[in-house]
């Protein structure tokens, strides 16, 4: 007498970890993306290890080198007050990728189950949070940000919380969207079928299984945190004076564009940089992880 077995089917989070090597090796070879992973990753060190890297306090005046010009001394010039550009901009980038960072988890802490509920249980729960997303995104960003900072008050933790917040109705979306096609594919039904729980449908099968669309959501939450810090701290809402941040620094800048233009290139630039290198990166692994994306 033979007895039937019944054989779930394999969730492609088995078959991703697989092929980990596979795509690491492909997102190698696009040039691009390693360029950003790279560049994304000089930041990074920079901002861990900014007292180490930096030549000078990036806070101390020096009156006897105002508004002096990129030199072997000061690599960068210095400010109307001596300070180096250099050591002000390695500790800006510090500010940056601390919002950038800390606010993309923030918004993934909140956005992410409330996207769970929403798409897994629909109907009510389903209305409520997409009413609340959509009341978000009436609001661009940038100015959601800057009106949630300006209630918070003037600081980087503020800040750093105002642009968490204004990035959850992004991360609730792409996360409902993913628990709404996940939820209807065969090994989802066969755990059903065998008495799986809510839980044990949700955490071991559906969110293991969107986390490539959330790593890539993430690349692409973290250099729009960095220009929105930057520009609450250009209009005096995030990292205050005389603490270093790129915003800061662009904002002193503005008397001096026409005798030392290089108050606002440089800062300038640091901010194009991490921002194209994240984007850079994120596209290589929207590529590799998400391949349907790639070719909508």
């Amino acid at each position: 007498m033979t007895t039937a077995t019944t054989v779930l089917p394999t969730p492609p989070a088995a078959d991703k970890r697989k092929s980990g090597g596979g795509k690491l090796r492909a997102l190698r070879r696009n040039r691009l993306a390693l360029t950003g992973a790279v560049i994304a990753a000089v930041f990074i060190l920079a901002a861990l290890f900014a007292p180490l890297i930096a030549p000078y306090d990036p806070s101390q005046p020096d009156f006897g080198n105002v508004l002096a010009e990129p030199s072997a001394s000061h690599w960068l010039g210095t400010d109307d007050l001596g300070r180096d550009q250099l050591s002000r901009i390695v500790h800006g980038a510090r500010a940056s990728m601390q919002v950038g960072i800390v606010a993309v988890v923030l918004a993934f802490l909140v956005g992410v189950p409330l996207g769970l509920l929403a798409g897994y249980y629909g109907r009510f729960a389903d209305t409520a949070v997409s009413r609340l997303t959509d009341t978000m995104l009436a609001f661009p960003f940038l100015v959601l940000a800057v009106g949630l900072a300006a209630i918070l008050g003037p600081s980087l933790t503020n800040a750093t919380i105002a642009i968490g917040i204004s990035q959850i109705p992004a991360v609730i979306r792409i996360t409902r969207a993913e628990t709404l096609r996940l939820k209807h594919v065969d090994y989802v039904a066969a755990a059903v079928a065998n008495g799986g729980g809510d839980g044990t449908v949700l955490f071991r099968h559906i969110l293991p299984n969107a986390t490539s669309a959330l790593i890539v959501q993430a690349t692409v939450g973290i250099p729009a945190a960095i220009i929105g810090e930057a520009l609450l701290s250009f209009l005096g809402l995030g990292v205050q004076p005389p603490n270093p941040s790129l915003g800061v620094m662009l904002s002193g800048a503005q008397s001096f564009l026409a005798p030392a233009p290089w108050l606002a290139v440089f800062p300038g630039l640091a901010i194009v940089a991490a921002t194209l290198a994240f984007n850079l990166l994120g596209d290589g692994l929207r590529d590799v992880l998400d391949p349907r994306g790639a070719t909508r």
